[in-house]
C-alpha cells in the first residue's frame, strides 16, 4: 500500500507541476480553443498555473497533504462541470480517473506521515 501511495503521490505532484508549467506556455490553437470553450480566458491561465504548482508543492508535505488533495479534487470537479456546461461530455468523462486519484490519496494517507511526527 505504501508503494502505491508513493507512486500516486509522485504522479499527482508531477501532473500538478506539468499543468502549472503548461499554463505559462503559449497554448497551441487546439488547447486555446478548448479553454475558450470552457470559459477560461487567457488572462486566467497564469492564476491556474500558480494554483496548480502550489498544489503540487503542498501534496508533498504531510502537513498540507489533505488540503492539497481536496483542492485538487475541487478543481477537477470544476473542470468537469465546465465541460458539461459546454456540452463536452467526453472531456468530463476523461476527468473521472483524475478525480479518483486525489480521493484515493486521501484514503491511503501520506506515505511518510509518521516520519515527520514529533516523538513524545
Amino acid at each position: 500500500m505504501k508503494i502505491i501511495s508513493i507512486l500516486l503521490l509522485l504522479l499527482s505532484a508531477f501532473l500538478s507541476f506539468k499543468h502549472g508549467w503548461d499554463a505559462f506556455q503559449p497554448a497551441d490553437p487546439g488547447q486555446a480553443k478548448l479553454m475558450a470553450e470552457l470559459g477560461v480566458t487567457k488572462t486566467m491561465m497564469p492564476y491556474f498555473g500558480v494554483l496548480s504548482i502550489a498544489i503540487g508543492l503542498m501534496v508533498i508535505t504531510p502537513q498540507t497533504f489533505f488540503i492539497s488533495n481536496v483542492l485538487h479534487a475541487v478543481i477537477i470537479v470544476l473542470i468537469m462541470a465546465l465541460s458539461l456546461r459546454a456540452g463536452n461530455v467526453r472531456m468530463a468523462l476523461i476527468e473521472v480517473p483524475f478525480l479518483a486519484m486525489p480521493l484515493v490519496l486521501i484514503w491511503l494517507g501520506h506515505p511518510f506521515r509518521n516520519l515527520f511526527r514529533p516523538q513524545t
